[in-house]
């Protein structure tokens, strides 16, 4: 009997030390090898079937990313019972992403009938997690709550997990909430799920809970909050955080130091994200990813591609690091870098996913390599609407249309067209003004349904506007549901380019009142109307709406104010704005010369280039325009000097226009042919009629009868030197010239613009052509316009009779000069305003030389100032006298 006992104990001391023999070996097993040498002994000994060796077996398989052993262990203790062995399979699968399957199981175990148990649970829920699967993921919920293990740390621990990865935030908040115990996993689970979803003020707020509760983040907490401080771009935050990763030795955590270099990069703090790089004792592929796209995403594309080259000879780079060169090759156009990354990609054996492509062929686009681009695009197996896309707009770009269309129309067989391809259509058809191709897309818009999108529609508006049909541009707005900024600009820029000013203002109007407020681009669009019809109030409102503007605004401001005749306005924007180019000395320039201020023009000019900005050829036009209009001949033909000696620019044909009507326009009428047949170019009828208006002027007939044969010879299709040649004749009395001019006008299909002059009352604009008599108080008009006749006629005046261009008697002369469209307007002001307030005028001809004279008597029989701005330039009548000095 003793002996029995004995030889008992002593087996079962045997097994005892051979079962933790095992167990020791099975969990030291270091590779595959060891583990299934181990498998071998624990088979010959028979104890495969044991529940705590299957169990340990299937766990290592798993460790060694070996789910199908693991899956062969355990059918061979299929079927079981025992739920140790049930959840060593689960969590194996889980292990190795095998999630399906992982439920799979977990439905067979509960088929079985074989109850799971709390540690069942973590597995089943991170397998939900990972698969998305809503609905499984709340039945196991249920499962868990009638198990009575709601309360388990570890489950509760992942299905808030579960369902912050779900993105129900509310329903994890919830879990978290009923939990009677959490840990540190607890708080990451739901820290990390605010702000994986962007919820990045809440991730913070818990992060400071937690740190109240008395929690020590480890690098999990830390790495799921460094984004939700990069998001916010809360310096300070994020850098509390910075301080206690190196407080508590998290910096040497490469996730940790990934998330602090992404953050500081988000901040634009690039000295601080280059040192952690530099102080990282590991790295890895997203530490490289993260410098590298940070450079590029900051535009420092050379910085970003010599990090490229440090990584390869250290590391192997990955697709995201490659996509990324790519883009910043494209930015610097720097063909040969390109394709010897592509050629990289190619001997890396990379598999160029769909993104990389659609990068390659934008990469080549823009530099300008269109046949590499297409290669890349005929090569693709499977291409997307941005591949599409992508090559199109290549081709756009590259200003070759005809391709553009055809693969359009293969696009719309390969696969659908999206909204992107539609605006790049709409846009070929603009740059074409195919208003038949624009037509045919809009069509196709309304059949793929896209007639609601409102960036779509914009284009649309800008296509029918610029091929012409403003009447179909606004169609298409009226029938937007929803109107943008960019919609209303579109449409304002629309008006300016058909010319129709006062639909355009009402267009702004409207804006307004739907409570859209002006950007750049709108202050850029409704200030050339202000301009046109020197709507200074307007244009006072439009500058109201400005609280910082950049240099473009504040030159279209400067430049609106001197069209609005308030030069004074123009200086004192002008004299504000900080920064200055050379487009707001040109407009300052410009200002000073339609005021016939020469001299102060003279002075800006000299000012310009001390302050180190080079003058263009527009200064120059500019600046010789204003000597021109000041009777300052030398110094203006000294201007034109400097543009070859001193800037090295070529005169053009603009600039020896300014230098004839410079010489010309001071009598210098010979001096002024000689010029014109000295010129290395070809004279064309801008230069001819500078001379022609002239002499027209001056009176000297022989050399205006030489040059408006010149003009006829141009064949311009600019009517206003028809009309200028046709005048001529007529002061000749030439009336056969005249009729021949006339009709080759009607021929060409050129119409002459009917002279016309506007007045802006009390916020009414009110507009009078020549002869106009349907407006406005007409018999009082006509009344004092007879009693301001007589008054002049006691102060000597006498009617020039060589401005009125038509074959009648001298009486109906007269009566036509009474009636041109600026002495209608003078009238209608008189009548309609303050007695010794002044008076503007916007005409939109040259003013005739009988109505200059006419308007220096009102001024001063009426003791009124009268503003008035011709084609020309502006004139203040004062007292009998003109600020242009009769020098116009």
């Amino acid at each position: 009997m003793k002996t029995t006992t004995k030889f008992s104990t002593l087996h079962e001391a045997t097994n005892q030390f051979l079962y933790s023999s095992l167990s020791k070996s099975l969990s030291s097993a270091s590779t595959t090898k060891q583990l299934h040498r181990i498998h071998s002994i624990i088979i010959t000994l028979g104890l495969e079937k044991s529940s705590f060796f299957s169990g340990k077996l299937i766990s290592k398989y798993a460790q060694f990313k070996d789910p199908k052993s693991s899956f062969s262990v355990f059918h061979q203790v299929s079927p079981t019972a025992n739920v140790y062995q049930w959840n060593s399979i689960i969590r194996a699968l889980t292990h190795n992403g095998l999630f399906t399957k992982a439920l799979g199981f977990y439905g067979k175990m509960r088929k079985l009938d074989v109850l799971p148990d709390k540690c069942t649970f973590p597995s089943v829920i991170n397998s939900c997690a990972a698969l998305v699967d809503i609905e499984m993921g709340q039945v196991v919920h249920e499962n868990v709550l009638k198990m009575g293990l709601g309360s388990d740390l570890y489950i509760g621990n992942a299905l808030v997990d579960m369902y912050a990865r779900f993105g129900c935030m509310d329903e994890a908040l919830k879990m978290f909430d009923g939990m009677p115990e959490r840990d540190v996993v607890s708080w990451n689970s739901l820290i990390s799920g605010y702000s994986a979803n962007g919820y990045w003020v809440e991730a913070l707020e818990f992060y400071n809970m937690s740190r109240m509760e008395g929690i020590m983040p480890d690098s999990f907490t830390v790495s799921s909050v460094l984004p939700a401080c990069g998001g916010l771009v809360n310096v300070k935050e994020g850098e509390l955080l910075h301080c206690l990763v190196e407080k508590i030795g998290l910096h040497s955590d490469v996730v940790v130091s990934n998330g602090l270099l992404s953050m500081y990069f988000k901040f634009n703090r690039l000295v601080e994200a280059r040192r952690i790089f530099d102080e990282m004792v590991i790295r890895d592929t997203v530490s490289w990813n993260t410098l590298i796209c940070g450079y590029s995403q900051m535009e420092l594309f050379k910085e970003s591609i010599e990090l490229f080259m440090l990584m390869v000879n250290r590391f192997k780079p990955d697709l995201l690091t490659i996509t990324s060169v790519l883009r910043a090759c494209g930015h610097l156009r720097d063909l040969e870098f390109g394709k010897f990354v592509h050629e990289y990609m190619k001997k890396g054996g990379f598999q160029s996913d769909v993104t990389a492509d659609n990068i390659l062929i934008d990469m080549y686009a823009k530099c300008d390599d269109l046949l590499a681009s297409r290669e890349v695009f005929d090569r693709m197996m499977c291409k997307d609407s941005v591949s599409w896309n992508s090559m199109i707009n290549c081709y756009i770009q590259h200003l070759n249309y005809d391709e553009v269309l055809k693969l359009a129309m293969i696009m719309k067989v390969d696969m659908k067209v999206d909204s992107v391809t539609c605006v790049m259509l709409l846009s070929v058809s603009t740059q074409l003004a195919d208003k038949e191709l624009g037509k045919e897309i809009h069509c196709d818009i309304i059949k793929l349904g896209f007639d609601s999108d409102v960036i779509v529609n914009n284009s649309m508006v800008d296509m029918y506007a610029k091929c012409g049909l403003i009447k179909d541009s606004l169609k298409v707005f009226e029938n937007m549901k929803t109107h943008d900024r960019v919609t209303w600009n579109t449409i304002v820029a629309a008006c300016v380019q058909s010319g129709d000013f006062t639909l355009g203002l009402r267009m702004i109007n409207q804006m307004r009142t739907e409570g859209v407020m002006p950007d750049a681009a709108t202050v850029l669009g409704i200030l050339p109307m202000c301009s046109f019809f020197a709507s200074k109030r307007q244009g006072k409102e439009i500058h109201g709406c400005i609280f910082r503007f950049d240099v473009p605004t504040g030159n279209a401001v400067i430049e609106m104010y001197s069209k609005c005749g308030s030069l004074k306005n123009s200086i004192q924007v002008f004299d504000r704005m900080k920064v200055r180019d050379v487009v707001t000395w040109t407009a300052m320039i410009s200002a000073y010369g339609m005021y016939g201020e020469g001299g102060k023009a003279l002075r800006a000019f000299e000012d310009m280039k001390a302050t180190g900005v080079v003058p263009d050829h527009v200064t120059f036009v500019a600046i010789i325009y204003a000597c021109s209009h000041s009777g300052l001949v030398e110094e203006g033909l000294a201007c034109f000097d400097q543009m070859q000696k001193d800037y090295n620019l070529e005169p053009r044909n603009e600039h020896y226009a300014c230098v004839v009507d410079l010489l010309s326009r001071s009598g210098l009428i010979t001096k002024a042919e000689d010029f014109i047949n000295s010129m290395p170019l070809k004279p064309d009828a801008s230069i001819w009629g500078s001379l022609l208006s002239a002499c027209r002027s001056s009176g000297n007939i022989l050399v205006a009868e030489r040059v408006a044969e010149r003009i006829l010879e141009q064949k311009s299709n600019d009517t206003g030197y028809y009309v200028l040649a046709s005048n001529v004749y007529a002061i000749l009395g030439k009336w056969d010239q005249v009729r021949m001019i006339r009709k080759s006008i009607r021929a060409r299909g050129l119409k002459k613009d009917p002279g016309c002059s506007w007045i802006e009352i009390k916020r009414r604009l009110y507009v009078f052509g020549t002869g106009d008599k349907f407006f406005e108080q007409f018999e009082e008009v006509n009344k004092l316009l007879g009693i301001i006749s007589g008054l002049m006629a006691k102060e000597g005046y006498v009617a020039d009779l060589r401005y009125v261009l038509h074959d009648v008697e001298e009486d109906e002369k007269r009566d036509m000069l009474c009636v041109h469209s600026e002495r209608l307007a003078i009238a209608f002001g008189l009548l309609n305003t303050e007695l010794g307030t002044p008076l503007q005028i916007m005409k939109n001809l040259r003013v005739c030389g009988d109505c200059h004279t006419v308007t220096k008597y009102r001024s001063m029989i009426m003791q009124r100032e009268i503003l008035v701005r011709d084609a020309n330039r502006f004139h203040l009548f004062k007292d009998g006298t003109c600020s242009c000095g009769d020098h116009w």
